[in-house]
């Protein structure tokens, strides 16, 4: 159902935890995978490694998404490498969890260059190309802080909140070329999370989901390769929990 073949995916973020996983998703269904990085080169060359190895095609880009003309050459290789691009996933993101009134300027700068200008950076840059498709998937990744709220996260919420307003403008914008937006927010995700942390935490965490779990990137990569599919195509503008119950809005 979720046949990729001949299409090209860029995927920030793809060489750890869920990016991993969804780039992995992308090339079994058939598609072309570039997969960013930033500071985790050696975990996305792996990934490309695997994808190889599988028979699939991959390619590692290394760019900062919180700098516009970085994107705009990782684009310009992409379409080089692999003659356009058609599935553009926002993945890539940073989150310092501090109450409200201890953070800094300096916090709120980084989380939202990467978490919101970086998820427009990689729209605008990419956007020419997803038009040119015909087919066009823009599939945005976050946490599930920016539709419901949560204590110690409120800029990395308020800057996802935006790309989910973005997302929604651009499929209203774009939908007419045949492009879609849409946004997956995710629960807690236990390989994204320090090892320490979770089990230490986990019985109060688990009490939180209605399925008596954690996430896990398996859980994530199906649905971005649905929306990315023909399956997808007329899936737009929304927002799709995947988040065990945690919220249910």
């Amino acid at each position: 159902m979720n046949n990729l073949a001949g299409r090209v995916a860029l995927v920030t973020g793809g060489g750890r935890d869920v990016g991993a996983a969804i780039s992995k998703a992308l090339a079994e269904a058939g598609a072309a995978v570039a997969v960013n990085y930033h500071s985790s080169k050696d975990e996305a060359e792996a990934v490309v490694a695997q994808i190889k190895q599988a028979g699939g095609k991959a390619k590692a880009y290394g760019a900062d998404i919180a700098d516009l003309e970085a994107v705009r050459s990782m684009v310009a290789g992409v379409k080089s490498d692999f003659g356009g691009l058609d599935i553009l996933v926002n993945n890539a993101g940073l989150v310092l969890r501090k109450r409200f009134n201890e953070t800094t300027p300096a916090d709120w700068h980084k989380q939202i260059d990467t978490c919101l200008y970086g998820a427009i950076h990689c729209c605008h840059a990419a956007a020419p190309l997803l038009e040119a498709s015909g087919r066009g998937r823009i599939i945005s990744i976050m946490g599930d802080s920016s539709r419901v709220g949560e204590s110690g996260l409120a800029i990395a919420a308020a800057a996802r909140a935006g790309t989910i307003a973005l997302m929604k403008s651009l499929a209203r914008e774009m939908g007419r070329s045949g492009t879609t937006a849409n946004s997956i927010a995710l629960g807690l995700i236990e390989s994204a999370h320090d090892k320490g942390w979770v089990e230490a935490n986990r019985d109060k965490l688990v009490k939180a989901y209605a399925i008596r779990r954690l996430g896990q990137p398996s859980d994530v990569a199906p649905m971005v390769a649905l929306l990315a599919s023909d399956a997808g195509s007329w899936i737009t503008g929304q927002v799709l929990s995947i988040s065990g119950g945690f919220s249910m809005v």
